[in-house]
């Protein structure tokens, strides 16, 4: 009975070992079919851009929007925790002017207590329907309160009500424990004409570094990056 057991264990092993490999076949099988960029991409002469990342950032947004990007508001946010360990995560980007680029999450998050605690941070965007990628790297400041107030009434009820459950990063105990809190939080963003989120807080990312990518179907992509020098931006291509 024991070889029995014993045989049955091994034979187990081996089939469970044997699925597992044909899973990850498969998934590599998957990945190695998928395409890059299947349509025409723009141009891109880096000797029309503007002396300063800005004003490009604003035309390929602008350019992502016409072209049908889905979300082209959404990016990954990268920080470092207090081991310097990276960490990243997807958030929607609030504003871009002259301060800098704008996002917010509340105090109490992971990725504040990292901010508070090294206050840099990168940017990152994909525009895939155009093949082009936007890079920012740079100090953190806290938006003014006065502000954040403000951006959080013009967002979405859906947003305001995403701000106003709270508790972000923090562990759940349930599916059913978000829904109560959830459907509570629609109601008020619903009622409440000015809600207060007390945790909600607004940051800018101030960039001293900025990176445009342009693909090409020849995998002739170009890079351009912008250094600031002071009050000024220097500007250089990069290799792919």
């Amino acid at each position: 009975m024991d070889n029995e057991r014993g045989e049955g264990r091994y034979e187990g092993a081996d089939a469970g070992t044997d699925a597992s490999a044909d899973a990850q076949d498969a998934f590599r099988t998957l990945l190695r079919a998928q395409r890059v960029w299947d349509t025409e991409l723009p141009a891109f002469d880096p000797a029309t851009a503007p002396g300063a990342p800005l004003p490009l950032f604003h035309r390929w947004f602008a350019e992502a929007v016409a072209a049908g990007q889905p979300e082209p508001h959404t990016m990954t946010l990268a920080t470092a925790d207090e081991r310097g360990r990276p960490d990243v995560r997807t958030l929607m980007l609030h504003d871009a002017d002259v301060r800098g680029w704008h996002f917010a999450t509340h105090a109490t998050s992971a990725k504040a207590r990292q901010l508070a605690a090294r206050p840099e941070a990168a940017l990152g965007f994909y525009w895939a329907a155009q093949g082009r990628a936007v890079r920012l790297r740079g100090a953190v400041t806290v938006a003014d309160a006065a502000e954040t107030r403000a951006d959080l009434r013009a967002r979405s009820k859906g947003a305001l009500a995403a701000a106003l459950v709270g508790r972000q990063s923090e562990v759940l105990g349930s599916l059913a424990e978000l829904a109560r809190a959830s459907e509570d939080a629609w109601e008020r963003a619903g009622h409440d004409p000015a809600p207060e989120a007390r945790s909600w807080t607004g940051y800018v990312l101030v960039p001293d570094e900025a990176e445009f990518f342009q693909g090409d179907a020849r995998r002739q992509h170009v890079r351009l990056h912008y250094r600031r020098e002071g009050t000024t931006w220097t500007r250089q291509l990069l290799w792919p």
